[in-house]
């Protein structure tokens, strides 16, 4: 009785020490994201009054397109077209919503237009298999530059009045953003957990020969990730069209700085097959929490010139980091 009692203690450590061992980055991640709201509450307590919850509202976009990011990391790929990708799919959705177009139709559009871009850079990758840093490189600047050419930098304005926040209230229509954003989240969590295709995306990424021979098809599990990469990055940009009375064709730059960096700070592999969405959702919140709460952290310099400044450098170091400590756990095994 005392054996089996004992071996039965044994089995619980080992099993919470292995628990331990596979979520310590997102379990880290956490703690310092709790550590921060604390020294926030502690210090500057006027910013849960002012900024705690519009930051949640500015990290919904960022969120959705996390969400694919991190499935183009798993899938040991990259995507830096998203930023591109994000300023055409607003520019999109204004101009439908300005042409009439009510607003399901123009979500779907949008989003549509998204997963063409995104499927470009699957046929690419996928299919010619080129490096997907080349791909993206490419596409960002010939997309970038395309929009530029066609808008000349002009907003789109005269949107109806059911764009902004959806036709809703504004407080209505925040909500409806994190909303979304969360429910995009627990969904493909799910999927990750429990579908065969989720499960794909970690088997490639971890190793493509052996996923091939268990009968997952590499090619096709690469190419919908980037599909699914720019449906994600068109709804992302719907969300963030929305919150405005007029659309920006200049946004986007540098989201994708800030996507790639809460996906790995969130424990996502650079290197593919490891990491979680829960780590993603804690990355995103912990970065974005970071860039809005500088302002209130250095009163000295409260320009947002110097905000930007520092949360683009915090954001280069996480990734330089990241792909230093990635490099070194392969070594080591």
């Amino acid at each position: 009785m005392t054996s089996s009692s004992d071996a039965t203690l044994s089995y619980s450590d080992e099993q919470g020490n292995a628990t331990w061992t596979r979520y310590v980055r997102e379990i880290s991640v956490a703690a310092a994201y709790l550590l921060l709201l604390s020294i926030l509450a502690l210090f500057t307590p006027r910013y849960f009054q002012a900024k705690f919850a519009a930051s949640w509202v500015d990290m919904a976009p960022v969120l959705v397109a996390a969400v694919g990011m991190t499935l183009v990391i798993l899938a040991r790929h990259i995507d830096i077209s998203i930023g591109s990708q994000f300023a055409i799919c607003g520019v999109v959705a204004g101009l439908l919503a300005r042409n009439g177009l009510p607003m399901p139709a123009v979500a779907l559009c949008t989003i549509a237009c998204g997963a063409a871009m995104g499927a470009v850079n699957g046929i690419f990758v996928a299919l010619m298999g080129l490096p997907s840093i080349v791909v993206t490189l490419a596409t960002m600047v010939i997309l970038r530059e395309s929009l530029r050419w066609g808008r000349q930098g002009a907003f789109v304005q005269d949107l109806p009045r059911g764009f902004q926040w959806f036709g809703q209230s504004q407080f209505t229509g925040q909500v409806s953003l994190v909303a979304t954003a969360l429910i995009i989240l627990a969904l493909f969590a799910w999927a990750m957990r429990w579908l065969a295709a989720g499960r794909s995306v970690y088997a490639v990424g971890s190793d493509q020969e052996a996923a091939r021979l268990a009968g997952v098809r590499p090619k096709r599990v690469v190419f919908n990730v980037f599909m699914l990469m720019g449906a994600l990055t068109g709804l992302a940009a719907l969300l963030g069209a929305v919150r405005f009375p007029n659309v920006d064709p200049n946004v986007g730059q540098g989201l994708e700085l800030n996507v790639i960096a809460a996906v790995v700070v969130g424990g996502v592999a650079i290197s593919g097959g490891r990491g979680t969405l829960v780590g993603t959702l804690i990355g995103v919140a912990l970065l974005g929490t970071i860039g809005s709460a500088l302002v209130f952290l250095d009163p000295h310099h409260p320009g947002e010139r110097s905000l930007g400044a520092w949360e683009r450098a915090i954001q280069g170091l996480i990734i330089l980091v990241a792909v230093a400590s990635d490099g070194l756990g392969r070594r080591k095994s």
